[in-house]
C-alpha cells in the first residue's frame, strides 16, 4: 500500500477491525457472548470471549485463523439465514437447544455487509484486519468521541425540525425502524435532549437514522450515502454551535425569556 510499511498497515487494520466489531455488536444489541456461542453451537469455528473482547479493543495482535473463520462464517450465515429480519426454519432448528441465543437473533441478526457487495467472509475479514481492505463505509465512519454530543444535538434538531419533542414524538418514533426496546428508548432520549449518543452508538445507529429520514419523507431512498449523512450532521452541529455561542450566558437566557413573556402579554 504505497510507501507505508506493513506494520503501519496492520496497526491501521487492527483499529478498523476493532471499530467494525464494536459497530456490529451495537447495531444488533448483542453482548460479548453471542458470537462465541454461535461459533460453538453451530460448529463454525472458534472464538473465545476473551479474544472477542481484545478484538473489540484493538488489543489482539495475532488472532489465529480459526477466529476469522468463525466470524466470517457467522457473518455469511446471518446474511443467508436471517435475511429480511426473520430467521430461516433451518437456522431455528439448529438453535433449538439454545433458546436464549435464538431469542437474541430473533431480535436482531444483521450481518456486516456493504450495500450492493458480497457479504464479508473469513478472507475479507482477515484482509481488513491486516489493512489490505477497507471496512464497509457504514462500519467505518469513525465518529470522534468529542463530536458525538454535538452530532446528537444536530440529529435531534433535524428530526424535529426544531420543534418541541412532545409535538413530534409519535410521528418520529413511528418512522424509526429499530424494534428493540432499549434502542427505541435511547433514541427517544436523544431526540428529547435527555442524553447523547456515544461515538460508537452513533456509528451503529446511522443506517437506521437514514432510514428514519426516508420514512419521514424528508429524503429519498439512496439519496444520502453514510458519509454524506454524517457530513450533513457535522455542518448542522457547527451551525448550532455558532448560533448558541452568543446565547449561553445566564443574562442572555433571562433576557430571551423576558422577551418571550413580553410577546405573550
Amino acid at each position: 500500500m504505497g510507501s507505508v510499511g506493513y506494520r503501519d498497515d496492520i496497526a491501521a487494520g487492527r483499529v478498523a477491525f476493532a471499530h467494525l466489531i464494536r459497530v456490529w455488536h451495537v447495531r444488533n444489541g448483542w453482548n460479548h457472548r453471542v458470537l462465541p456461542a454461535l461459533a460453538e453451537t453451530l460448529d463454525l469455528g472458534r472464538v473465545h470471549n476473551s479474544q472477542l473482547s481484545m478484538l473489540r479493543n484493538g488489543k489482539l495482535a495475532s488472532p489465529g485463523p480459526e477466529v476469522f473463520l468463525a466470524l466470517g462464517r457467522i457473518n455469511q450465515l446471518l446474511a443467508a439465514e436471517a435475511a429480511g429480519g426473520g430467521l430461516s426454519a433451518a437456522l431455528r432448528q439448529r438453535l433449538e437447544g439454545q433458546p436464549e441465543l435464538l431469542a437474541t437473533l430473533e431480535h436482531a441478526a444483521l450481518p456486516v455487509q456493504a450495500p450492493g457487495e458480497a457479504v464479508l467472509g473469513p478472507g475479507e475479514l482477515l484482509d481488513i484486519f491486516v489493512g489490505q481492505r477497507p471496512p464497509p463505509p457504514a462500519a467505518d465512519l469513525r465518529i470522534a468521541v468529542d463530536e458525538a454530543a454535538a452530532l446528537s444535538a444536530a440529529l435531534a434538531e433535524l428530526f424535529t425540525a426544531g420543534r418541541p419533542w412532545r409535538l413530534c414524538r409519535e410521528i418520529v418514533l413511528a418512522a424509526y425502524p429499530a424494534t428493540r426496546r432499549q434502542r427505541r428508548e435511547r433514541f427517544a432520549e436523544v431526540m428529547a435532549g435527555q442524553r447523547d449518543y456515544s461515538a460508537v452508538e452513533l456509528d451503529a445507529e446511522l443506517p437506521d437514522l437514514r432510514r428514519t429520514l426516508v420514512a419521514l419523507g424528508a429524503a429519498g431512498e439512496g439519496s444520502l450515502e453514510p458519509n454524506q449523512f454524517l457530513e450533513l450532521l457535522r455542518r448542522r452541529a457547527q451551525a448550532l454551535q455558532e448560533r448558541g455561542s452568543g446565547a449561553s450566558h445566564d443574562g442572555d437566557l433571562a433576557a430571551a425569556i423576558r422577551a418571550q413573556l413580553a410577546q405573550g402579554s
